[in-house]
């Protein structure tokens, strides 16, 4: 049996999610798209509760496409907050909006969100050697400096914790603590 992180429950979602994708560098910007809007979701949720949800985000948001998800209009937030397959929070189904139209406006300015996103660790992976969950931190400068500059932008949901999460997520950290598989594999 494959030793993991402590955060993931023995054959939950997120099993699955942790050994394919939590920590893998993702530079695709509908990817790195999907994690912010996800992310922000996941605020004051369990990770689980977003994973199994996660397809019919999927459905409900375009595949994650920003520019689809960017010409919504009050008539598709109606919509969406009919819709029990996603978490139904006003403020947030119109974050995921705005910060949609924002993405593509850092897209623009930067060539790809990747090019912008991965800045905030000068393109490389930063390798923490965490023994236990209790170990890894909720924020850190780097996460605070990208949410001041997404927030600065006009991003919102974005707070240095829902950033750290991110930075997770799309492998801009290596948090699998070090007793886990996953650690050297993505060292």
């Amino acid at each position: 049996m494959k030793k993991r992180c402590e955060w993931v429950p023995e054959g939950s979602y997120c099993t699955d999610y942790h050994d394919r994708e939590w920590g893998v560098p993702a530079h695709d910007d509908r990817l790195l798209f999907e994690h912010l809007i996800l992310d922000a979701f996941q605020a004051g949720l369990s990770w689980e509760i977003i994973l199994r949800k996660r397809e019919n985000f999927r459905k409900a948001f375009d595949g994650f496409d920003a520019g689809k998800v960017a010409a919504y209009d009050s008539d598709k937030v109606e919509r969406l907050l009919q819709d029990a397959g996603i978490i139904r929070n006003r403020r947030k189904i119109e974050a995921a909006i705005q910060n949609s139209r924002t993405f593509l406006k850092v897209r623009e300015e930067f060539g790809s969100f990747d090019a912008y996103i991965w800045g905030f660790v000068g393109g490389k992976i930063i390798q923490n050697n965490w023994k236990s969950l209790p170990d890894l931190p909720a924020r850190s400068p780097e996460s605070e400096a990208m949410s001041r500059d997404l927030k600065k932008r006009g991003f919102s949901f974005v707070g240095p914790t829902i950033c750290y999460a991110f930075m997770q997520a799309a492998g801009l950290v290596n948090d699998h603590t070090t007793d886990c598989y996953r650690h050297k594999e993505l060292s």
